[in-house]
């Protein structure tokens, strides 16, 4: 579904990515783990449109998205949950939402993806008329992730869904995500600080290092690798 083919992303004259190749599967959760500064944002940003590649190739379930413009990948059926949430804190939580829809034509589509959203994250429905800046970092995580639905998505980008979260809502979270996978078939990307967590929910993970794939396989396998152990689950 997805296919980064030899990606190369600068900062100016810093390189941030240098050549990374990896393929996501219909129907998969696969995981891109690293340390801070190896690029993992800079990869979700660069698929979205949000950064322009110096080179390399981007293609969405067949088509070359290389280039295009954030909100034509969007309706395309990929979307976004960047690094931080991002919402629009002054905006209430319906408002949010209703952002997330911005391109649709289709209002029983909006609707049932609106279902979609209050079946998964109850909590929101509860604080439709509450400024999302007043909810907590987990309420905000969720709040994000059901923008995102609003939008139709057919394959979900998660960047660091854990981050800034209470203990007691991270498991919550990441349980939501394997439930958006396999009970609505959303193919997801997910970039996670705690590769435990991302190796646990994940059946396939990638590991990049300093702008450069270093390790690829399934997630039970990376889970028992030695050098991975040592370098990233504490083992």
């Amino acid at each position: 579904m997805l296919q980064i083919t030899d990606l190369h992303v600068a900062y100016g004259a810093i390189q941030a990515l240098a050549g990374v190749s990896l393929e996501i599967n219909a129907g998969e959760i696969v995981t891109l783990i690293g340390g801070n500064g190896a690029g993992k944002t800079t990869t979700l940003r660069a698929v979205s449109g949000l950064l322009r590649a110096k080179s390399g190739a981007v293609r969405f379930a067949g088509e070359d998205i290389t280039g295009l413009a954030p909100h034509t990948i969007v309706a395309r059926g990929l979307c976004h949950v960047p690094e931080g949430r991002m919402i629009f804190a002054n905006l209430t939580v319906a408002e949010n939402l209703a952002m997330g829809a911005y391109l649709s034509t289709d209002p029983a589509r909006d609707e049932r993806n609106r279902e979609l959203v209050f079946t998964t994250f109850p909590r929101l429905k509860e604080r439709l008329t509450q400024t999302a800046g007043t909810l907590s970092g987990g309420e905000q995580q969720m709040l994000a992730i059901g923008r995102a639905l609003m939008g139709n998505p057919r394959f979900l980008m998660l960047d660091e869904p854990s981050l800034g979260i209470a203990p007691r809502l991270i498991s919550t979270i990441f349980e939501k995500i394997v439930e958006i996978n396999r009970t609505h078939g959303i193919t997801i990307l997910l970039v996670e600080q705690n590769a435990n967590l991302a190796l646990e929910v994940s059946s396939r993970a990638y590991v990049l290092e300093t702008g450069r794939i270093a390790m690829q396989g399934e997630s039970k396998t990376l889970r028992a690798d030695p050098r991975l152990r040592a370098t990233y689950l504490g083992g």
